[in-house]
């Protein structure tokens, strides 16, 4: 069969539209963003700021994407989102104080109000409706605020303001260190220890147990009311805490012991121990988190430079290690992990902070065992001692956000 010209050129053309369309249709799209708190300068006491990095949908690799900006302080150290992913709240040790930012879908941040606080803010959490923000700061003495969001505005004074002090003993150096607001948001919990009782390099003044979890009931005014038997004993030095998407279990992670502690959450909130916990982690955990489909739980392990994976049995919340395909469930990372967070689309992929590293390091999740390998050409770069990560998917999915502790 014989073309003229003029159907020769169409069917050129048409191929090549065809081509253009496929490869369009097999091309690695981004579908989410991941934000890293870190340093401008060269000492962690810089000039904070927010790096932006597009996520490869089919590989998780990384890459700079929109502009980085000012964290609107020195010292960042925690990140939260709304549920509906479109405010970021960035805490600034140093500055004490805490910056809302709008999110535009291309992932540009526009800073808006900022709330000064009176103590150095140590971790964040919005409530799954997105009606409050939960700020956990302080020094020597603990305090949990509740602050009014309304359309992702941040009100500058408190609903309700928490002092978290020693049982029996008020005059105890208490340092705050994790926050977690259950998925249903009617409970949040926060970690303390007590620095009076547990100081390694101190003089050590009182006898009170130093690990501590505080149970909080939540109303619709953000009025905070101790659950029954709040506090709960939490190790020697709690670091991180999460809880699973079932609003059934919180899981701690104890530095100072290398352990991580589990609780069933009762009537009202109130904490009980897993019967056969604590659990085994690496040395120095400092960060935890579940992945969305409450089936795994990842922990970061500062001093060991690596992550620890564990599955959830599902009717007692127990975690079991994972046997990874060799003969380990420890994954490396960069140096001095502290913070990481699971992608909270499709629960595909892992990142963590690596302080030292100056670094985030990235794992493909596999939904089938929990097993993680490197996504490509990790570690990612960053700027100086990054601290704290959060990660914005496209579309409507369950919330994932971490903060360093």
């Amino acid at each position: 069969m014989k073309f003229s010209k003029l159907s020769q050129l169409f069917l050129v053309s048409t191929l090549g539209l065809l081509v253009a369309v496929l490869l369009t249709a097999c091309q690695i799209i981004t579908i989410d963003y991941v934000f890293v708190a870190d340093s401008t300068g060269t000492s962690a006491s810089s000039t904070g700021q927010i790096q932006i990095f597009a996520v490869d949908s089919q590989s998780g690799a990384l890459r700079l994407d929109a502009p980085t900006v000012s964290s609107g302080g020195i010292t960042p150290v925690a990140m939260a989102l709304t549920s509906d992913y479109s405010n970021l709240y960035v805490a600034n040790a140093s500055s004490k104080n805490v910056v809302h930012f709008a999110i535009a879908t291309n992932g540009n941040l526009t800073a808006k109000e900022t709330l000064t606080l009176s103590d150095t803010p140590v971790a964040l959490a919005v409530d799954p409706n997105s009606k409050f923000l939960y700020v956990l700061y302080g020094t020597s003495k603990a305090y949990l605020g509740v602050y009014a969001l309304s359309s992702g505005t941040l009100a500058t004074s408190a609903t309700n303001v928490k002092q978290l002090t020693s049982l029996a003993l008020s005059n105890d150096v208490v340092v705050p260190t994790g926050l977690t607001v259950i998925s249903s948001g009617a409970e949040v919990y926060a970690t303390v220890y007590d620095q009076s009782a547990y100081n390694p390099s101190g003089t050590v003044t009182s006898s009170a147990h130093p690990g501590w979890v505080f149970g909080f009931n939540v109303d619709t005014a953000g009025t905070l009311t101790d659950t029954t038997g709040s506090p709960y004993q939490a190790g020697v030095k709690p670091s991180a805490i999460a809880s699973d998407p079932t609003n059934r279990f919180v899981y701690v992670t104890d530095w100072a012991s290398n352990q991580l502690i589990g609780y069933t959450i009762g009537t009202s909130g109130t904490l009980n121990y897993l019967v056969n916990g604590p659990f085994k982690t690496g040395n120095e955990p400092s960060g935890v988190a579940v992945d969305p489909r409450g089936k795994y739980i990842y922990v970061t392990n500062a001093l060991d430079n690596d992550l620890s994976a564990y599955e959830i049995t599902l009717a007692t919340g127990s975690p079991s290690t994972i046997v990874n395909s060799g003969t380990t469930s420890v994954y490396g990372t960069d140096t001095q992990p502290v913070a990481l967070a699971i992608d909270p689309a499709l629960g595909r992929f892992v990142y963590t902070t690596n302080h030292l590293g100056n670094s985030v390091s990235g794992f493909r999740l596999n939904a089938d065992n929990g097993t993680l390998v490197t996504t490509q050409a990790t570690p990612y770069p960053t700027n100086a001692y990054p601290t704290a990560l959060a990660i914005v998917p496209h579309g409507n999915h369950s919330l994932q956000s971490v903060a360093k502790n």
